[in-house]
């Protein structure tokens, strides 16, 4: 908590400030990985974060070159925790390990490990943190909500999510705001075969059908429905287990992090009632 004041005091009227961890200004590290962390300027003494998964070949300095969607969460008052992903080798850039054919780190366990870590250098609210992630960084969340769902307060996928053979069943409700491009064709709606069919992206509407199941919705047709600019959204809460929530909107763009998404997500959680 200290740290965070020294921060807070050295920054000024600035919007955040990257947090200090050690030789490297903006690199955390604990036994099993790093991760790089921006602290909002104003806010809760405690306050929440966005902890972030990197797309394929990514990296955690990369996520917080986003300055778009960083300068956006940390504006409401969140903290951003910008994960490494696990080294791939004999190639540049970071991945994650999600595939039952992976082998590696344990990511799901280390991105726990890292928003332990983070809530205790810099007096965040571990609590209310939300774990979102790009591409297969989405696809990684997904996987974590399934295994660990009480691991992280919401769980915010964009543009990933399950791939085939689909989870079978998850361990429990979960909250998720999930997005996607509607002209996305590096992860389609519909998902698409890669290395000559050897793996498969998942159907997103496939990956829907499972979370209505794991949050117990008793019936398929969404509860309610809205159209923020070019985003249309469906939400499945109402007819669902209490403390669950699901969402899924879809936007008219590609394979991005569409602009106003970290607004977007943000008015979902912040919405949520104590009983969800």
């Amino acid at each position: 908590m200290m740290l965070r004041v020294i921060v807070l005091m050295l920054l000024g009227t600035a919007q955040a400030a990257f947090a200090q961890c050690g030789a490297s200004p903006d690199l955390c590290t604990i036994p099993t990985g790093s991760y790089h962390a921006v602290l909002p300027a104003t806010g809760d003494d405690a306050p929440p974060a966005v902890v972030f998964m990197h797309g394929w070949g990514g990296d955690g300095a990369g996520t917080l070159s986003n300055r778009g969607m960083v300068d956006a969460l940390t504006a409401r008052g969140y903290a951003v925790i910008a994960l490494d992903g696990s080294p791939r080798e004999g190639r540049n850039g970071r991945g994650w390990n999600f595939r039952a054919d992976q082998q590696g780190r344990d990511d799901g366990t280390f991105a726990a490990a890292a928003a332990d870590d983070a809530a205790a250098r810099f007096g965040l609210d571990r609590a209310r943190m939300v774990l979102a992630g790009f591409s297969v960084g989405g696809s990684m969340v997904s996987y974590v909500a399934c295994a660990t769902p009480d691991a992280f307060s919401a769980y915010a996928p964009i543009s990933g999510n399950f791939w085939r053979p689909h989870p079978e069943a998850c361990a429990g409700p979960v909250r998720m705001f999930h997005i996607h491009g509607w002209t996305d064709g590096t992860v389609p709606l519909e998902g698409r075969m890669l290395r000559g069919g050897a793996i498969q992206q998942g159907d997103v509407f496939g990956a829907m059908e499972i979370w209505r199941a794991t949050n117990g919705c008793a019936k398929p047709n969404p509860d309610g429905f809205a159209t923020v600019g070019d985003t249309q959204i469906r939400r499945w809460d109402e007819s669902c287990a209490p403390g669950s929530s699901l969402a899924l909107a879809l936007h008219a763009g590609g394979h991005k992090v569409p602009k106003g998404w970290a607004d977007l997500m943000l008015d979902w959680v912040e919405g949520l009632s104590p009983s969800q």
